[in-house]
């Protein structure tokens, strides 16, 4: 909740000049704008390689809802991503895992791809709970998934200590928690499905002067970026950094 219509817009065409030589890349990059700009932005990239995805979804297609959003109506908005248990939402919203569950599978049921983040407290991390906080929230947000046909989905650690903090987390702790969430998966879904369906990704302070640091992690399969997409020159400089690594 940081740009207004119109300097989301300028952000846009901004960025979309400045990343006109990556068109042959094979990297999936999509950009997620507040719901009232959605519209609008699908628009302007719409003719590009870039895709767009929701901040949140809500569970049901439609109803009596006020104020929240149908994953059926951004599916139709031109949006192919939906960020989902993003810890602003756990932590001032009090959305639960059950709910995280519930919107995974409205947004699977509506040929959405949901990034689901997870990540610990400072205190859980303190009192040695991260591996199982992990596990817990990775657990209980696929529960009772099957991943048929075209179906995917993303895992983004996002340690929740360092988000906003300009401080990522070292490079060999975010691949262990990489490892535990993909352990996760494994227990769930078939090796196949695995491999096939899901990725596993960084998010918390990634910047362009950190990012390359993670590169070399084999379960890093790319990054959530916050703070630092606000500006489209770090963003699209990230893109760059992490094409050449490619």
């Amino acid at each position: 909740m940081k740009l207004e219509p119109e300097e989301a817009s300028q952000w846009v065409d901004e960025f979309l000049a400045k990343v006109t030589d990556f068109k042959d890349l094979d990297l999936d990059v999509a950009l997620c704008p507040s719901f009232v700009v959605i519209g609008n932005i699908y628009q302007k990239i719409k003719d590009t390689e870039f895709k767009l995805g929701s901040q949140d979804c809500f569970w049901e297609d439609d109803g009596s809802f006020t104020g929240e959003v149908s994953p059926k109506v951004l599916k139709s908005l031109g949006c192919e991503y939906a960020i989902i248990g993003h810890s602003e939402r756990r932590y001032y919203f009090n959305e639960s895992d059950e709910q995280v569950n519930l919107k995974v599978k409205a947004a699977l049921r509506n040929d959405l791809i949901p990034i689901i983040c997870v990540g610990e407290t400072f205190e859980e991390r303190k009192e040695g709970r991260k591996d199982f906080v992990i596990m817990q929230q990775v657990q209980e947000a696929i529960k009772g998934l099957r991943l048929l046909g075209n179906d995917q989905l993303i895992v983004a650690y996002e340690p929740v200590w360092v988000i906003g903090s300009g401080q990522a987390v070292d490079p060999d702790e975010a691949e262990h928690a990489n490892q535990v969430i993909r352990q996760t998966l494994l227990d769930n879904f078939p090796l196949e499905e695995v491999e096939e369906k899901t990725r596993i990704i960084y998010g918390g302070s990634v910047n362009p002067g950190n990012v390359q640091s993670f590169y070399d992690e084999p379960t890093i399969d790319g990054f959530l970026v916050g703070t630092a997409s606000l500006e489209f020159e770090s963003f699209s400089q990230i893109i760059k950094l992490y094409a050449k690594s490619l």
